[in-house]
């Protein structure tokens, strides 16, 4: 088990060595999928309908002033430094626990930040991991603490494809050593059943503990034309943006439209998901009120400084 103590720096409060935010210059980009994507998501026979990703589209152009952007996932090392600064409780340790995958979702009794597969699991040589468990409210703790907030969708998806669309942030071919998916650690997989086979090998061999990697551990070849890395794959990262449709004519599953202004967006895809998961324009939503699970976490992002003048977040 971990101390907590072993996690986090005594002294005067200074920026996390990791904790660099790079420069995402303004203008119009155009956020969402184009058709064409959809039409290769169903020709691919990949394990999801077409409807689940409609709401990726219509493609439509989107225009950002200049902005920051943390270029990691914040780690388990920087959230315990925050708690240990400001005494700071989770979600899912005022729950009492929180999800975790076995054979399917649960409430896993004790699992939270510091201890992401429950009671007898910690985060002893994962200080450069990306946290987990992360609740919405958590993140903007954390990110009003550090004297920044949260991404927008928008500013996410930008920093993830750059100027022009692509599929992932280096381009249009999947390369799964570019990214931590299922795909890299279980080969091609090309449907659930080949994902279940993955998910129960490591399962049985190590226990539900988060198979996460390090911040930056496929840098530079999996990071975006801005300088991000993990906007693939690792753990889905939470944005301030409440989860609405680009069109209101658009159809997609039932269940999408069921969480339409009432979720938030979360983004990028995680350690446990399929290489159509993990696309710069996917979309996925999370319930904002609490809810938090082992593949969950988080980036911040900030207004960009006049030119010349000095950021000052933490």
């Amino acid at each position: 088990m971990t101390s907590l103590g072993d996690l986090h720096t005594t002294g005067p409060t200074a920026p996390p060595a990791r904790a660099t935010m790079v420069r995402v210059p303004g203008g119009t980009f155009l956020q969402g999928s184009p058709e064409r994507t959809l039409d290769w998501l169903e020709a691919e026979g990949q394990a999801f309908p077409r409807d689940w990703f409609t709401d990726e589209t219509p493609q439509r152009p989107v225009t950002l002033r200049d902005y920051l952007i943390d270029r990691y996932p914040v780690t388990v090392t920087e959230f315990a430094d925050f708690v240990a600064r400001t005494g700071y409780v989770t979600s899912a340790e005022r729950a009492g626990g929180s999800m975790v995958y076995s054979d399917y979702w649960e409430i896993r009794e004790g699992a939270c930040w510091h201890r992401p597969a429950g009671y007898g699991s910690g985060v002893r040589n994962r200080g450069d991991h990306p946290v987990v468990h992360i609740s919405y409210p958590d993140a903007e703790a954390y990110a009003t603490w550090a004297g920044k907030r949260l991404p927008t969708e928008s500013e996410w998806e930008r920093a993830a494809t750059g100027r022009a669309y692509r599929l992932w942030p280096w381009g249009d071919t999947w390369d799964p050593t570019r990214a931590n998916t299922a795909e890299w650690t279980g080969g091609s997989l090309r449907g659930l059943d080949e994902w279940r086979k993955w998910w129960s090998g490591i399962h049985n061999a190590q226990g539900p503990v988060p198979q996460t990697t390090p911040v930056g551990a496929f840098s530079p070849h999996g990071d975006s034309p801005e300088g991000c890395a993990d906007m693939t794959g690792n753990v889905y990262e939470w944005t301030s943006t409440t989860a609405h449709l680009y069109a209101p004519e658009t159809r997609c599953d039932p269940t999408i439209h069921l969480v339409m202004g009432r979720f938030r967006a979360i983004r990028g895809g995680s350690w446990m998901n399929f290489r159509y998961q993990v696309r710069c324009a996917e979309r996925l939503y999370g319930d904002p009120t609490g809810w938090s699970n082992f593949a969950l976490g988080f980036r911040c992002a900030d207004d960009a400084p006049e030119s010349g003048a000095e950021h000052h977040g933490r």
